[in-house]
């Protein structure tokens, strides 16, 4: 047992030693409160939201994370100089750093969270498997002590069985994971997540653990205070993943049922009280297809998706945790713990879905949330820690904001979800929004049946336009020509026009749908407009778009619905359920004419491998001359804290290099030549 300290005074200034959306959730409680904030922050930061939010601000060094953020003593340094007697560390960088809790409490001040000795067990994911199994915990077999080299890790797979899990001792976030299948996948799985962990973690342990085929990734949120008193707050479905990072995470979760709720959740308290655990946190599980679930690791910090409990529960958790971190016991008993409706979160991200998911960085240019973001009116709400003309770097988590719906039932909250991403317009870099659709609408997920697997499965040759064809043409065609209406009414009005030459505001117009014709005739109502599709339907559309509007809000029979719209030239392009259509409308005459117009035709680079994505180039496999195979490793990209490996995609010579390790690269910059066609993939 921990030694027990004396509860310290409430807090009148707190220092979030953090970043982006958590950073300002965090500070919206504190305010709430009616505690003062201090934020730190790199030079890259020097604009951010968190930091305008603030009452205070420290700047803590260079934009890179090892240099800034993970500065314990610049943080401890920073509460000295402002009088902040607590931190909240919120996710990721020195949230389950025990040392930097050890120097904070050494300093006489208060880390708001666990105690240094609970994260220590917990952040070690050999310790904590231990430590669980020893409180009665399940967990899943694999080897527990740390693992010299390939070669061993190798043979401790083979020992296993494949296929088995490599991951990093210190890692999270899915850094410093790989599964692998064969002893070539343990060597190349050893060697990234060393790298990777030894980047983001600072330490390079690795260990082996038995893959859980068809899985799912079910987590209990737990709260405990200082008094030995520890509840869980129901669990949070997040099987929905790509590369082992959460896209997709609800709760309650679809497929648990109440035994085995409250089975996991006795488990989780379990654990907690073994390791004396204060605070708010997480017990991860993974679950089978009979319910049969084992623990993968404890998160001693707030989790990214720690809303959809929020929403379901009525709590607000970083409350909770400064009345924990105060010394006061919690508020509430287990059969307090009562779950209402439900709440699903997406993670929106800066990353193009259709280039494999790379990263992608610039300015938000424009930046516009859903409308009627409110939890209590429409079920929606939105962290995040941007605003229009943020800039999104290289340096930190893609992460542009997390969009929460929810409602009575899952349904409604998938409802709500699908019209809160129409409505979600983001420009400047590309965004996953159109993934995020897809999913929603994909009939697995609203059935409940996924796995950890869903996302490498479905989409196993990667997101491609042609996952999302509208599910209903003629409509989108009637928005193109309801725009274009819209947009001639203003142009009539121009001066100038010569005598008998003026535009004319047609009714008749052929509407080029991503190059299919659709003809179509308006008709004015008070309201908008009856757009009768040939082949379709007729539209009855009432909206009060005008020209410059980047949201088409209308009212389609009793439905609402929203389409996004930018010019794109000549034409349009409209966004909706996650599918982008380019539209052109012409008169009749002019849409024969277009007919004949031949499809551009893109640019040969088969030549030459290009960077897939802004980043750093960390090393170079091939020198030039050198014969390459198709699949063979060329080049390793980091970026957003990631490693990516460039693999040859034909056999070929290489011919030049352009760039060397250690050189930032823009997305689509050259890193090789070749003698002859072929080209590289990201693995």
């Amino acid at each position: 047992m921990a030694k027990k300290q004396k509860a310290p005074a409430r807090f009148k200034k707190i220092l979030v030693a953090n970043r982006g959306e958590i950073a300002c959730r965090i500070m919206r409680t504190a305010k709430t409160m009616g505690i003062e904030t201090v934020a730190v922050c790199s030079q890259a930061d020097l604009d951010a939201p968190h930091v305008r939010m603030a009452d205070e601000h420290v700047e803590i060094g260079p934009p890179a994370a090892v240099k800034s953020y993970l500065q314990a003593n610049k943080i401890l340094a920073a509460m000295k100089k402002t009088g902040a007697q607590a931190v909240h560390p919120g996710y990721g960088f020195l949230s389950e750093n025990a040392r930097f809790a050890h120097e904070v409490e050494k300093a006489g001040l208060v880390f708001i969270g666990p105690a240094p000795q609970a994260i220590a067990a917990m952040g070690d994911k050999i310790e904590s498997k231990k430590l669980a199994a020893e409180a009665g915990v399940s967990i899943i077999p694999g080897h527990m002590g740390v693992i010299a080299n390939d070669e061993e890790a190798v043979t401790i797979a083979r020992n296993i069985g494949y296929p088995v899990m490599v991951k990093a001792s210190a890692g999270g976030g899915g850094k410093g994971m790989r599964v692998a299948n064969s002893d070539d996948e343990v060597r190349e799985g050893f060697r990234s997540a060393t790298n990777e962990a030894k980047s983001s973690f600072g330490d390079d342990r690795i260990f082996i653990e038995k893959f859980i085929e068809n899985p799912r990734h079910i987590e209990i949120q737990v709260l405990a205070d200082t008094h030995g008193n520890c509840i869980y707050l129901g669990e949070r479905e997040c099987s929905l993943q790509r590369r082992h990072q959460k896209v997709i995470e609800e709760a309650p979760s679809p497929f648990i049922d109440a035994t085995t709720r409250r089975a996991m959740g006795e488990q989780a308290v379990a654990l907690a009280k073994a390791v004396d655990y204060r605070s708010a946190g997480t017990v991860e599980f993974v679950v089978d297809a009979q319910r049969n679930f084992y623990f993968l690791e404890m998160n001693t910090r707030l989790q990214v998706e720690h809303p959809v409990t929020e929403i379901i529960t009525g709590l607000d958790l970083v409350e909770q945790m400064l009345h924990v971190a105060w010394g006061e016991k919690l508020l509430l008993t287990q059969k307090d713990v009562k779950l209402k409706g439900w709440a699903i979160e997406a993670r929106v991200y800066a990353e193009d879905p259709f280039r494999n998911f790379l990263p992608s960085t610039g300015r938000l240019v424009r930046y516009d949330e859903p409308q009627g973001v409110d939890v209590e009116e429409n079920g929606l709400r939105v962290d995040s820690g941007v605003t229009e003309g943020s800039e999104i770097s290289i340096f930190y988590d893609p992460m542009i904001a997390k969009l929460i719906a929810s409602g009575a039932d899952r349904n409604q909250a998938i409802k709500r979800m699908r019209g809160a991403l129409d409505d979600f317009y983001i420009r400047g870099p590309s965004s996953n929004l159109s993934f995020l659709a897809a999913l929603m609408a994909h009939p697995d997920f609203v059935a409940g049946d996924v796995t950890t697997n869903f996302i490498a499965e479905v989409y196993a040759d990667g997101f491609h336009p042609a996952d999302l064809p509208p599910d209903d043409p003629g409509f989108l065609a009637a928005v193109g020509a309801f725009v274009h209406r819209r947009m001639v009414e203003r142009e009539v009005t121009v001066f100038g026009q010569m005598p008998g030459r003026e535009l004319q505001a047609a009714d008749d117009w052929v509407v080029l749908l991503d190059r299919e014709p659709y003809a179509i005739s308006l008709t004015p109502t008070g309201a908008g407009y009856d757009v009768a599709v040939a082949g379709a339907k007729t539209y009855k559309l009432g909206s009060d778009w005008e020209p410059g509007m980047t949201h088409f809000r209308a009212h389609l029979g009793k439905k609402s619905v929203c389409v996004q719209v930018d010019r794109d030239g000549a034409g349009y392009r409209l966004f909706h359920g996650g599918g982008l259509s380019h539209v052109l409308v012409l008169t009749p005459a002019a849409a024969v004419f277009c007919t004949h117009l031949p499809e551009p035709k893109l640019a040969d680079t088969a030549n030459a491998l290009l960077s897939p994505m802004p980043g750093l180039l960390v090393s170079v496999a091939v020198s030039v001359g050198q014969e390459v195979r198709a699949g063979e490793e060329l080049a390793v990209v980091e970026a957003m804290k990631m490693e990516n490996v460039l693999r040859a995609e034909r056999d070929g010579v290489v011919a030049s290099i352009e760039v060397g390790p250690g050189d930032g690269l823009e997305v689509d910059q050259t890193i090789l030549t070749f003698e002859q066609p072929r080209g590289g993939k990201e693995t």
